[in-house]
């Protein structure tokens, strides 16, 4: 882990307990007088913190001293994911918060099934431990939009993922991308796009949506 998250980082002094005090004392089994780093995640600030004071039900820690830190990839990268199954969205999502993935934007597209609801609390969750162990400085942002062309008219330059003669390569300079639900957009929602604004992956394959989405997003950010 790189850092601990406590939103009372850059307080002289905090305390340590619940969740925060099992990760310090039995998984990482720290010592009085070591150093650890903590991130409260509304600035880029790294907090270094020396334990003075370990029990079994709360760790003390002083601030030694704080430097700002961003850990983030060079590149932006918007993805468009129309609404799938959440328990799929679940398992992918800590690979694409440790690729960089600045935002996603849940669409509910024509063949989305409309009976799918993020629990937006357990997808922060998931993401802030993910981001203590790569270092991520700033948390992904999450939104839910209720069309295609919802998402179109607030995002005008985005590009569709789907079968094309343009590849998409490491060299696209793509800032948002759509990638469809199983089943693919319908014929009214492609008719939305130009050819100059879809790109395909070279593979003759079929991905699953999950699949496509860490493709890409593994592409335009490492």
């Amino acid at each position: 882990m790189q850092y601990l998250y406590h939103v009372d980082a850059l307080e002289s002094t905090i305390e340590l307990r619940g969740d925060a005090h099992r990760y310090i004392f039995k998984v990482r089994r720290h010592k009085i007088g070591e150093t650890i780093y903590l991130r409260n995640l509304s600035d880029n600030n790294l907090y270094s913190y020396n334990i003075e004071a370990l029990d079994k039900k709360e760790v003390t820690l002083r601030l030694i001293e704080y430097k700002e830190h961003t850990v983030m990839p060079k590149r932006h990268l918007h993805i468009g994911w129309c609404m799938i199954d959440p328990k799929s969205i679940e398992k992918v999502l800590p690979s694409l918060n440790e690729m960089g993935v600045a935002r996603i934007s849940f669409i509910y597209c024509a063949r989305s099934q409309k009976q799918f609801k993020l629990d937006f609390e357990r997808l922060q969750k998931i993401t802030l431990n993910s981001s203590q162990q790569c270092g991520r400085s700033e948390m992904m942002e999450f939104e839910v939009i209720s069309s295609l062309e919802e998402f179109l008219a607030t995002y005008p330059q985005s590009h569709l993922l789907n079968f094309s003669e343009t590849k998409l390569n490491v060299e696209s300079d793509i800032q948002t991308i759509i990638i469809g639900c199983e089943g693919g957009l319908s014929p009214e929602e492609e008719a939305l796009f130009t050819k100059t604004n879809i790109v395909g992956l070279d593979t003759p394959l079929i991905l699953k949506s999950e699949s496509a989405v860490c493709a890409v997003s593994s592409m335009l950010l490492l």
